[in-house]
């Protein structure tokens, strides 16, 4: 299963990726297995030289009862000492934000696929949607 921000790529210029692993409650790991998370509107952000990831929807679990988590909760990301300060140190230097692109699992640990990124301007969005048109007319007329 995996739960993908698909307009992170479009808001957004990627300049690097890196994976990060996610410190979950209980319940949250059931709701991510089953699907029910939104990365829209989620950003990281690094207080006190360790990473936060904020405004992450992930849905409260049926089964869970008294159990269950804040859908909205912040939720601190896992990463080297030495990862943490490059992000930094790019982030202070160049401007740049932090989006989740992915959340998926690897060896029954669910990881979150970190953007470094820098936002695009209005006229970048519009190149953006001109190259996708243009593709998709290629492959139509293709077939």
């Amino acid at each position: 299963m995996e739960i993908v921000n698909r307009k992170a790529r479009f808001n957004y210029e990627i300049i690097a990726e890196l994976e990060a692993g996610i410190e979950l409650k209980g319940t949250e790991i059931k709701s991510i297995r089953k699907g029910s998370a939104s990365l829209e509107d989620a950003y990281a952000r690094i207080r006190k030289g360790e990473v936060f990831l904020t405004n992450m929807y992930i849905a409260r679990y049926d089964e869970g009862n008294i159990f269950n988590h804040d859908e909205r909760r912040e939720r601190k990301l896992l990463l080297h000492k030495n990862e943490i300060s490059k992000l930094a140190k790019q982030i202070e230097l160049n401007r740049y934000t932090l989006i989740p692109l992915k959340v998926y699992f690897k060896k029954n640990k669910a990881k979150l696929l970190l953007g470094l990124a820098k936002g695009k301007k209005l006229y970048d969005k519009r190149e953006t949607i001109k190259k996708r048109d243009i593709e998709r007319d290629s492959q139509y007329k293709l077939k």
